[in-house]
């Protein structure tokens, strides 16, 4: 028998619930509109992706000589004509994307937000937030730690061996590729918060696979990490770890 007190504590709850389960200002709207919708986001999105581009072409130098600083020693060749022409395009397109996603990321938001009850409202500041956090600390991370590790062991295994001079197409190459891949594996605890908050897993199943987990942040560590070198592939299979352990317990936190 259900007493007084669990009856009037379950009124007080669902009225607050059902608030929270709504979805504020809902308009319906044809597929038409909604596709509509879609292609103005994606317009305003490339717009301000070239926009970036631009901008960083034209400022491409410094951006260069900046992501060169880790090589130190290191002499960078032309192979062929026009390569640093290529290889400016190249930076100044990750770098344009980079510094583009914020407003991406906005024109995301603003197409899915009207679909959203109040209660998943309330997840998009923190998701928002700590994913571009950790997009930027696993760049950082990678700039300070990852490509210095991988360079310095390629250039002490190669010493008194081989001169050092490197193509700088296939350089740039190396490096951007391990940036991103760095700043996508960072996001790993909004993905497990996202998971928990939804209810699809719980923290006490994330650490019951903790021997899963360390195989795949070894097999990760290897496919994200564009050099061979056992030291730069540890160093990323282990800030993996560090960052799954680190979501469990924003998980825990959250109460699931």
């Amino acid at each position: 028998m259900t007493s007084p007190e669990t009856t009037a504590q379950d009124s007080t709850e669902t009225p607050e619930n059902d608030y929270l389960d709504e979805i504020p200002q809902d308009v319906e709207m044809s597929l038409f509109d909604h596709l509509e919708e879609l292609r103005q986001r994606i317009f305003y999105s490339l717009i301000s992706v070239a926009v970036g581009v631009i901008a960083c072409f034209i400022a491409v130098k410094p951006i260069v000589q900046l992501l060169e600083i880790p090589a130190r020693g290191v002499k960078f060749l032309q192979l062929a004509p026009g390569e640093f022409f290529f290889v400016s395009i190249k930076v100044a397109g990750y770098s344009g994307l980079v510094f583009s996603s914020p407003f991406i990321l906005y024109q995301i938001i603003q197409f899915v937000l009207p679909g959203l009850t109040r209660r998943e409202r309330r997840l998009i500041g923190p998701v928002v937030l700590g994913s571009t956090i950790l997009f930027f600390v696993g760049l950082a991370f990678a700039y300070i730690a990852l490509i210095p590790a991988a360079l310095n062991f390629f250039i002490n295994y190669g010493a008194g061996v081989v001169e050092q001079l490197w193509s700088i197409d296939k350089y740039f190459e190396f490096v951007l590729l391990l940036l991103f891949s760095t700043g996508l594996a960072f996001q790993i605890p909004v993905i497990q918060l996202l998971l928990g908050y939804l209810g699809i897993v719980s923290s006490r199943q994330m650490l019951s696979g903790w021997r899963s987990v360390i195989l795949g942040a070894a097999v990760l560590g290897a496919v994200l990490t564009p050099s061979t070198d056992p030291l730069t592939q540890s160093l990323l299979a282990g800030a993996v770890l560090g960052l799954y352990f680190g979501g469990i317990g924003l998980v825990k936190l959250v109460g699931k």
